[in-house]
């Protein structure tokens, strides 16, 4: 049940960190910009596009000639002169402002991840600055293994990968902090709290 505790109290400070991120830093709008000619990109969208929910790629590889050497150095060369682009298109139009369903999805998001990390900081450490450090590595971890990834590949901006970079970190310490002082309260209340060192086996 502490664990289950654990994960709740994480899941909801770091939803309230997201929020503090988003209103009050530019963590939450780093790297993001406002588009020169936004009527005449979004008029675009709806002929370039086919309708429904995906992802593209500009300039566009087309899986089926990739071992076509002529397609391929057609490919290299229009890469090379023109932009590139990675574009997430939602054809059916929804209020951006009416957000009830995504904080519900975030939070969920949020206290699951809080669930696992509570479980690796029972099992892996005793003491409160080690559960927080295992907090933070996790915290980087998902960035190194998501958002690097996709700053190498998709050339997300660099303001991008440092702002999620400094968002995941900060919330997962300080959730962490959270979890680590609610998971050290039995072994405080025992007299064994260890609050910056593991006991001597």
């Amino acid at each position: 049940m502490r664990i289950l505790i654990a994960g709740i109290l994480g899941g909801i400070v770091m939803f309230i960190w997201g929020a503090i991120a988003h209103m009050a830093t530019p963590l939450g709008e780093a790297g993001i910009a406002q588009p020169v000619n936004e009527d005449v990109a979004l008029a675009a969208v709806k002929v370039a596009f086919p309708a429904g929910n995906h992802a593209f790629l500009l300039p566009s590889p087309d899986p089926a000639h990739m071992s076509d050497p002529a397609a391929m150095k057609a490919m290299a060369e229009k890469s090379s002169r023109e932009p590139f682009a990675f574009v997430v298109v939602r054809s059916e139009p929804r209020d951006m402002t009416a957000m009830g369903h995504q904080l519900v999805v975030q939070w969920i998001g949020d206290t699951l991840c809080a669930l696992f990390l509570a479980f690796v900081m029972a099992a892996a450490a005793m003491s409160f600055c080690r559960r927080v450090i295992i907090a933070g590595l996790m915290g980087l971890f998902g960035v190194l293994a998501n958002v690097v990834p996709f700053g190498n590949w998709y050339s997300f901006p660099t303001a991008l990968v440092g702002g999620t970079f400094a968002y995941q970190l900060v919330g997962w310490l300080v959730a962490g902090a959270a979890m680590a002082w609610w998971l050290g309260r039995r072994a405080k209340a025992r007299g064994d709290y260890v609050p910056c060192q593991s006991k001597a086996p």
